[in-house]
């Protein structure tokens, strides 16, 4: 579908309403809009994260194309989850696409390739460390948000399973993408620091559990 802005400001939403695709008018504290407007949160702090990787280009050595290029896809891909949450359920349009088993499946082939760079954790991370990290991790948060907002979606409105394993994966990417990025420019990671003195086996059951919360 061909793309053309040829005006910013048209006045229509000064009344709380906007329009979906295909024209419907909605309230903006509607749950759809609130969906699409969360997932453009995140692609916005991807974005950042887009923005400021060039400056580590010569630490991130033979991996910077490959992340950079991932980086792309991933806002491309984003924009995408909001046009699909933008249409009503029904309408569809010549060229239209929504979201499928094919991106899920990248998503999980990169957090391997990444995990096998990475040692296991010893304790839970906090955001921080390095300026990409804690972006990362302001976007695995807004991410996690985007989740719960389209599952409240869902529950009065259709929302393909597709699109909301791919907003579940991403979250997950993104915790691991701060990670990776730590380890490849040499930076800390900040680390609970009661996780390090609890008893191993109990942190070890923690870690189950907190990560059985964020499925």
């Amino acid at each position: 579908m061909a793309i053309r802005l040829t005006r910013i400001y048209t006045r229509s939403g000064d009344r709380g309403l906007t329009g979906l695709v295909g024209g419907a008018r909605v309230p903006k504290d509607s749950p759809r809009l609130d969906a699409y407007g969360t997932i453009d949160e995140v692609n916005a702090l991807i974005g950042m994260v887009r923005t400021l990787t060039p400056e580590f280009r010569d630490r991130l050595a033979d991996k910077y194309d490959w992340y950079a290029e991932m980086l792309r896809r991933i806002q491309n891909e984003l924009f995408d989850v909001g046009s699909e949450l933008a249409t009503p359920a029904g309408l569809d349009y010549p060229g239209r696409h929504r979201m499928g088993t094919q991106e899920v499946s990248r998503l999980e082939e990169e957090i391997d390739a990444m995990q096998e760079e990475l040692e296991p954790l010893n304790s839970f991370t906090l955001p921080g460390g390095g300026r990409l990290n804690a972006v990362l991790h302001m976007a695995r948060t807004v991410c996690r948000r985007a989740e719960r907002v389209c599952w409240a979606l869902r529950r009065v409105e259709d929302v393909s399973d597709e699109l909301l394993a791919y907003v579940n994966r991403l979250s997950d990417h993104l915790f691991v993408q701060s990670r990776w990025v730590a380890k490849r420019l040499g930076e800390p990671e900040f680390l609970w620091d009661r996780g390090l003195r609890v008893d191993p086996k109990a942190a070890r059951e923690a870690r189950r559990k907190m990560e059985r919360g964020s499925e």
